[in-house]
């Protein structure tokens, strides 16, 4: 099948590959523009870029693709390409850009998404990242047909996967992509056999994954030990939970609830040693910091941490 392909980071990356091993024909990669990155803040290509290039794909970069938008030139120019690229279907994953309908009736066979989620709970911008936040113990991938609602398409196949304790957002990632790159070319296959009947998402159990702002990694330790624990492994590998200690942000990468009672105020250092690690008083219960970073620093194990950032008595902000 000939296919257009949208998206951008590693996610879709990992399905696009998944595309060309399986022997589709990919006429047009889009992506974003190159962002800068790294210290020196050089302009770097996205994986998804970086994918197509090396298997000789076309790749645009528009900024726009809406005609009633700032860009309007700029997405005239990308609708004329799309009509002109020989195609039956468009696959759109974690792009970050939104298709409007002018696009999405472009396709002769519409526009297929790769959502990391089990829609429509956590429609949005960062569903792995909610999931694993709110106590999830399960999310998964959904192909569904794109419509002009956000997330709101019938679905066409779903699969679930367990969420575990020691999850983080990082490692959850990249499970989900390697399952969404297996689902895609699945359905890809049950379209061409026509066997990819559609189902309308329920209403019941709808809700919006809000993209992850920096605001969110500071911690606030009133909050339940459990609930911290969870926002740690959410905000990892971004934006990185963090608190203050001393005036200084410290990030806090690894931690788990202990089955410890206290009196202590929220935030006080209960124990910063190399035999018990960190302990810090929550609004309800104990949070045991395993792995820490301090600014400019690497992240390391407790126990070498606090070699080099001794957390004497005193409490997090």
């Amino acid at each position: 099948m000939k296919i257009i392909y949208a998206g951008t980071p590693e996610f879709a990356a990992i399905a696009l590959e998944a595309l060309y091993a399986a022997g589709h024909e990919i006429t047009l990669v889009l992506a974003q523009p190159d962002r800068p990155a790294g210290r020196g803040m050089q302009l770097h290509a996205s994986p998804v870029k970086q994918c197509a290039i090396a298997h000789g794909t076309p790749v645009a970069q528009p900024i726009s693709l809406r005609l009633d938008g700032k860009y309007p030139d700029v997405a005239r120019e990308a609708h004329e390409l799309l009509r002109s690229t020989p195609h039956d279907i468009m696959i759109v994953a974690a792009y970050g850009l939104i298709l409007p309908r002018s696009v999405l009736d472009i396709p002769r066979l519409g526009c297929l998404n790769i959502h990391g989620s089990l829609l429509p709970r956590w429609r949005g911008a960062a569903p792995i990242h909610r999931a694993i936040e709110a106590g999830d113990s399960e999310t998964g991938i959904t192909i569904m047909q794109m419509e002009e609602g956000l997330d709101t398409g019938p679905m066409l196949l779903m699969e679930a996967l367990p969420i575990t304790d020691t999850d983080t957002t990082g490692s959850l990632h990249d499970k989900l992509a390697a399952l969404g790159a297996k689902m895609i070319v699945d359905a890809i296959q049950k379209l061409e056999q026509g066997e990819l009947p559609a189902t309308p998402q329920p209403d019941e159990g709808a809700n919006y994954a809000a993209k992850i702002s920096k605001e969110e990694a500071a911690l606030d330790f009133n909050q339940s030990a459990d609930g911290l624990a969870r926002k740690i492994r959410a905000f990892n590998p971004f934006p990185g939970a963090s608190a203050q200690f001393g005036g200084v942000t410290v990030k806090l990468w690894q931690a788990q609830v202990i089955d410890e009672k206290t009196a202590a105020a929220p935030g006080s250092i209960l124990a910063a040693n190399a035999h018990d690690g960190v302990k810090v008083a929550c609004g309800a219960g104990v949070l045991h910091i395993t792995e820490l970073q301090k600014p400019g620093g690497k992240r390391l194990p407790a126990a070498e941490f606090l070699k080099g950032f001794p957390l004497a008595d005193g409490a997090f902000q």
